[in-house]
Order: structure tokens, then sequence, then C-alpha cells
């Protein structure tokens, strides 16, 4: 057993840990991971291909969100509804913790890495969610749709086999996508119900036992029921980042004098020489970087199993949604938590880590209501969190073990019995699990993605051709 756990640590080091290490002037060094090596180029190919689209269609991506729903089918899920469930997912302890770690560490400069990051990956996004609506299939279950990469890397690796003359029923990566994923979004439910039992008990002193409990019975009402994911996600997700969202407009108008002095220091603690003096520059660069591109998830999977069940009269359409998604993760909610931290005086938050530090900085801006708002902020992030990866799962399910409600239920009762015991006691090897889990969803997602991506850009080209121009052409012929 020792040897195993020697062997799954080593892994895990391989893909989390510093595979290359490039000397700084000052001393000082940058660690890349695995991941980082793989994400941040593949998000470079990405922007260049689809020439900018993160800032060139922002308008049209905004545009798409308030756009009137043309559904063929009686229960799927519009395109807004499949960006509320991916931005269920992404918006949770990364927009807090994460965050909170990352300035921590990189100080103020990691904000403006994480914007970096968050550019890159939204055009990741795009690409990957385009491909799983161009494989997506019937859902007969849930009706409407599914797929995601699970079913694209299927499609892409089954032609090779065909055109060698060989036949296959499952292709072996997209098997491991899918057994990577089940076990990613099992670990991720012990984080959940640890983080939410934790924060009451500091903020409300209710014993975890009780927290957990309800927490499970509250989920388990929900994720049992057949369709009832969305349409609460589609009330909880709106609510937690508007609140948050006008709950750090009023801190930071609050502390107007002070922002010129914070957007001085992202700036010039992002490039700044002090930081390549001190030796320091590394940190702030690869606490940004890693912090975004975890945050927003982009490339790794999980979104396009969303993106793939959206009912849009055009591809393009759910991957400009995703893109969109990535950004208000991470350029708009991460810098929420950032501002609130930055606009606290240091010598408050000095040797403060994780929620403390957060929960520190809120109680300085909004006294005892700061303490709770963080609370049940983290409650409805996490809980969202969890519906999130349980819709995620329905189609990873559906490609292992075929459409019944037998295979579809068991997962659920696992994810909920994990969500149970991760409230009662911090099981790390399951969180160092679904590290894992996610960093192999990412490579076998990035198998296929770069060679897959000219049907992407094809399809935006297309969307801008026959959907965007005829629409400019039509307005301008009004006026």
């Amino acid at each position: 057993m020792e040897f195993l756990m020697d062997l799954f640590y080593k892994i895990l080091g391989f893909f989390w840990g510093d595979l290359v290490t490039i000397p700084l002037p000052g001393g000082g060094s940058l660690g890349l991971s695995l991941l980082v090596i793989l994400l941040i180029p593949t998000g470079i190919f990405c922007t260049i291909i689809t020439r900018g689209l993160p800032i060139r269609l922002l308008p049209e991506m905004c545009r798409i969100t308030v756009e009137k729903r043309t559904s063929s089918t009686e229960n799927s899920a519009s395109g807004l509804q499949t960006l509320i469930v991916s931005t269920a997912t992404r918006v949770g302890m990364g927009n807090l913790a994460g965050v909170v770690a990352a300035v921590s560490v990189g100080g103020a400069g990691a904000v403006f890495w994480m914007w970096f990051s968050a550019l890159l990956g939204a055009a990741t996004s795009y690409v990957e969610s385009v491909l799983a609506q161009l494989y997506k299939e019937k859902d007969p279950l849930y009706d409407g749709y599914r797929g995601g990469p699970a079913y694209y890397i299927h499609d892409f690796c089954t032609r090779k086999k065909r055109a060698a003359g060989k036949a296959c029923r499952y292709s072996i990566i997209a098997v491991l996508f899918a057994i990577s994923g089940l076990i990613c979004w099992c670990g991720i439910s012990q984080v959940i119900s640890n983080s939410v039992a934790e924060s009451f008990e500091n903020a409300f002193h209710i014993n975890p036992l009780y927290t957990t409990i309800a927490l499970v019975l509250v989920s388990a009402v929900i994720v049992l029921r057949k369709n009832a994911t969305v349409k609460v996600l589609d009330i909880i997700v709106p609510i937690m980042a508007v609140a948050y969202f006008i709950i750090t407009i009023f801190i930071i108008i609050k502390n107007a004098s002070l922002l010129p002095g914070v957007f001085s220091d992202i700036f010039q603690q992002a490039f700044g020489i002090k930081a390549i003096a001190g030796g320091g520059l590394g940190a702030v660069i690869m606490n940004g970087v890693k912090r975004g591109l975890f945050s927003n998830e982009a490339g790794s999977g999980s979104a396009p199993c969303a993106a793939a069940a959206a009912d849009v009269d055009h591809p393009a359409k759910a991957g400009l949604l995703q893109a969109l998604g990535v950004i208000i993760d991470t350029i708009i909610i991460c810098s929420c938590t950032a501002f609130i931290m930055l606009l606290t005086p240091a010598d408050l938050t000095e040797g403060l880590t994780g929620m403390d530090y957060l929960q520190t900085a809120m109680g300085y801006h909004l006294g005892g209501f700061g303490v709770v708002f963080i609370a049940v902020t983290l409650l409805m992030f996490c809980l969202s969190t969890f519906l999130g990866v349980l819709y995620y799962a329905r189609s990873n399910v559906a490609y292992l073990f075929g459409d019944n409600w037998t295979s579809q239920t068991i997962y659920k009762v696992i994810a909920l019995i994990m969500l149970f015991i991760g409230g009662l006691a911090a099981y790390y090897f399951v969180w160092d699990l679904s590290d894992l889990g996610i960093a192999l969803m990412t490579v076998f997602n990035l198998i296929v993605l770069i060679p897959m991506s000219k049907e992407a850009t094809a399809c935006l080209k297309d969307y801008e051709k026959n959907v965007m121009l005829p629409r400019k052409q039509a307005k301008k012929a009004g006026k």
C-alpha cells in the first residue's frame, strides 16, 4: 500500500509540480507544471486561430445571453441555462480561497496574470465547447441533448481506426477521460462539504454534523429528481453572482480613494523591477496564471459537458457563451475577491491565509455582516458547484454504462455519500485524487483539441458570415 501511495503522489507531482524551472534575474525562478506548459500554449493557439475572440467578440457574447430562446425540445436546456450550469461549477472555492492563495503568495501582481489567463482560457473554452456541440447526441433519459469530450474524443479516435480498417465500440482515451471526470467530481464533493461545514462552524458555531446533514438532504432532493438541477441553478447562480458583485462594488465605492493605488500595485507588481530584484517574479506570474486557469477550468473538458446540452440554432453560440463564462468567472468574480483583499490594510491580514484572510478582510469592510455574508456565499458557491458537476457527470456515466437510470442513480448516491463524509472529516487523499482527476481530464482533452480545432474555427467563420454579417447589414439597411 505504501508503494502505491508513493507512486500516486509521484504521478500527482508530475502533473502539478514544477516540471521545468526557469532561472530569473535576482535569484528567483519560474516553475512550470505540466498542465501550465500544456494549457498556456493551447490558449495562445486558440486565441490566434479565433483571431482574438475573447476581446473581438465580447459584445456578441453578451448579446447572445439576452437572445430570445428558440428551442426545438421541451426539456432541452437553452444556451443561457448551460452558461449558468458551467458558471455554477466554475464559481466555487477557486474564486474565494484560490484567489486568496494567489494574492497571498504572488501579491497584487498575481491579479493581472489571472486576467491574462482568462483571456487565453476563453478562446480554449470556445473551441472545446463548439466541438461538444458538433458531436452532441440526443439524451433519451433526460430529454434534450448530451455530449462532451468523451463523445468528440470517441469520434476522433474511431475515425482514425476506421481509416486504418479497424472497428471499435469504445475509444480508450474517451473512456479514460470519462473515468477521470467521475473520479474528479466525486473528490470535489468532499472538498465542497468540508469547506461549507468549516465556514458555518466559524461564522455561526453550528456543529459540522448538522450542516452536513442539511447540505446532503437539500442536494439529494434536487439531484435525485429528473430535471430539477437546471431549474435550481437558474435561481441560485444569478442571485449569488449578482449579490457578490454588488457587495464588492459597494466596498470599492466606499474605498474609491484607494483604487488608483490598488491598480498601480497590480500593474507594477505584475512586471515590476522590485519583483525581479527580489526573486519573486516567478511567484507573481505562476500564482496568477495557475489560479486563473484552474478556476475557470478552460481546457479541462468540464464545461463542454454543459455546452453539449445547449439547444441553440448555431454551434458557435454555445462556444461563445462558454467563453463568456470564463470571463465572468475569472475577470469578474475572482477580481471581486482580489479587490476585497487589496482594499484591506495589510497590517490587518499579515500572516493570515485561506478563508481566515478573506473573512478578516470582509469583517474590516462590513463588520460582522461580512463574516456571515462570506459563509453564506461559500454555501451558495459550493452547492451550485455540486449540482453542476453532477449535471456534467450525466453524459460521462451514459458513455461508460449506456442509457439506464440505474447507473445514473448509483453515481449520484456515491457523490452524496462523499458529500456527507467530506463534511465530517478532511480526507486529503480524496482531495488529491480529484486534483489528479482534473489533470488527467485536461491531458486527455488536449490530445484531440488542437487536431480538431479546425472544425471549431470553420464554425466560427460560418457564424460570422451567415449570422452576424446579415444582421449587421439588415441593421444598416433599417437605418
